[in-house]
């Protein structure tokens, strides 16, 4: 299993907008997520900052990764949200979700 933890920063305006499509994700999201190996996938949010954590059951993260991006409804659904998000503070430009390093895990 791998942890994956990633942050990315939203535009302070669009956060209750965020939030609420989150409240109810189309099903085919959700079935691409599950088909894909991952469980437990939680976003978080802290003012203008997004924080998500999920954990990865497969054998090849990178080739399910793209297996799971390679879809139209989840292409929509990325297209969908993508004006909502800016670059985080030491970025010109939105890169996306970037991956935190895990410093401290207790299990």
């Amino acid at each position: 299993m791998i942890r994956k933890g990633m942050v990315r920063a939203i535009k302070p305006e669009y956060v209750k907008e965020y939030k609420k499509t989150h409240s109810n994700i189309w099903p085919e999201i959700l079935e691409r997520i599950t088909n894909c190996k991952i469980k437990n996938y939680s976003v978080f949010a802290c003012g203008d900052k997004l924080f998500s954590f999920f954990e990865y059951h497969g054998d090849n993260f990178d080739k399910d990764s793209k297996e799971m991006k390679n879809n139209k409804k989840f292409e929509e659904w990325e297209k969908f949200h993508e004006h909502m998000f800016k670059p985080l503070e030491n970025k010109n430009t939105d890169e996306g979700w970037i991956e935190l390093e895990e410093i401290f895990r207790k299990n």
